[in-house]
């Protein structure tokens, strides 16, 4: 089978790495991918926004199955477009990923279909949303409607900070006109949790537990990234949840996507915050988390090619997902500045001297006119290692961090532990 790609990062080269293993797969595609997917596969220049020159690319490299990474190709209808010429794609359709391509629609399909959440107020203009503050207390959370590259959710801990928040998103187009609609939502207390599932729309299979670090700061502080690490199973999860989970979460949502007759084949990811054992949804992700996925994938003992070729063909029911016991941690190296702004073409170094037992799947990185590896986004590696426990893990990790270097590295010292 030659298997296309669709993206350039982490999560995009833990799942070609994942799919490199598997014997039906005989090449590896992606666009545009990067050095680490180069390293097992072959990356060909190209946007994940041109649907058209993807299905070029399908049609003309003879490609027989196409994984969607990113959210964005998927908001735009890139599986419908494969799908309609005849294609096999994991990912799903246009009016599925709505899901995530719009918190209003997102949390309406949660009160329709009694999937338990944040109690919220769509609001579609900064003076509406400035009234709409009264209905809340602090915290309060601000949400852009549109896609934000994970940067959307603020945490306003009073008025000042919600007014400013709301003038930036909405006035001041500071995310590129996806707050031009906003979502102001109840402050939820508890730990989050990410439930990843595979679906393709008539069994859903949920993946082992994931906890993310989406704050750039120890301690959970700072402002929101697109998560600085992750470690599985999640350590705070109590381990009588499934049921919750399925009865609570899974079933409606099942329910829901029949309902409203939506074609979901692919991973649906659910972004949870749990206080006393009592879960309610966060969000929906139409595709793999980043990074979860990096953790994930790796405790994974089932070949991903059989499973996604079974969710594109709505035969998951066929396929048993087994996991491995080893727990997985994943640090992000990140670029100093981010998420704001950072400086890009540093050298990386030290990556050929960590120990074989790491795995270091690459976030933002590219070569330069010397042929050297450079940090060229603002998170930039991701530093994955297997261990019998979650202290094993965060040594391995923590030495080859220590080991891997360029000038402004940054990274956060809780991982697993907050």
């Amino acid at each position: 089978m030659k298997v296309l790609v669709i993206g350039s990062g982490g999560r995009e080269h833990a799942i070609a790495y994942a799919l490199s293993k598997s014997p039906k797969v005989d090449e590896i595609h992606a666009i545009p991918g990067n050095p680490g997917i180069a390293a097992i596969g072959t990356c060909h220049p190209g946007s994940v926004e041109d649907l058209d020159g993807i299905l070029k690319f399908v049609e003309e490299h003879a490609i027989d199955f196409t994984v969607i990474g990113p959210e964005v190709p998927l908001c735009m209808g890139l599986a419908d477009l494969l799908e309609s010429h005849g294609h096999l794609v994991f990912g799903p359709t246009k009016h599925a990923a709505t899901l995530e391509g719009s918190k209003a629609f997102s949390k309406d399909f949660m009160q329709r279909h009694h999937i338990p959440t944040a109690a919220y107020k769509e609001v579609n203009s900064y003076e509406e949303a400035l009234q709409a503050l009264a209905q809340f207390d602090y915290p309060v959370v601000v949400k852009a409607d549109g896609l934000a590259a994970g940067k959307g959710v603020v945490i306003c801990e009073n008025e000042q900070q919600a007014q400013e928040t709301l003038k930036d998103m909405m006035v001041d187009g500071a995310l590129d006109g996806a707050g031009s609609k906003v979502v102001l939502e109840e402050f939820l207390n508890g730990f989050e949790c990410s439930l990843l599932c595979f679906t393709d729309g008539e069994t859903i299979v949920p993946m082992v537990s994931a906890k993310d670090h989406k704050q750039i700061e120890d301690g959970n502080k700072g402002p929101n990234t697109g998560g600085m690490g992750t470690v599985s199973p999640n350590p705070f999860l109590p381990e009588d949840m499934d049921d919750i989970f399925k009865t609570e979460i899974l079933d409606p949502f099942m329910k829901g996507l029949k309902a409203d007759h939506m074609d979901y084949r692919g991973v649906v990811f659910i972004g949870l915050m749990i206080e006393n054992n009592q879960p309610k949804v966060l969000e929906f992700n139409v595709r793999f988390g980043d990074p979860e996925t990096q953790s994930i994938l790796l405790r994974l003992d089932t070949d991903l090619f059989d499973i996604m070729y079974a969710v594109s063909t709505k035969t998951l029911k066929d396929i048993d997902v087994k996991w491995k016991d080893e727990q997985v941690a994943c640090l992000v190296l990140a670029s100093a500045g981010y998420p704001g702004s950072y400086e890009k073409g540093k050298v990386i170094t030290g990556i050929d001297k960590v120990s074989d037992d790491i795995i270091v799947f690459h976030a933002g990185t590219s070569f330069n006119e010397n042929h050297e590896l450079i940090a060229s986004g603002g998170r930039v590696l991701n530093i994955c290692a297997y261990g019998k426990s979650l202290e094993e893990t965060r040594e391995k990790v923590y030495q080859a961090a220590q080991i891997i270097d360029f000038e402004g590295k940054y990274y956060r010292k809780d991982i697993g532990l907050n």
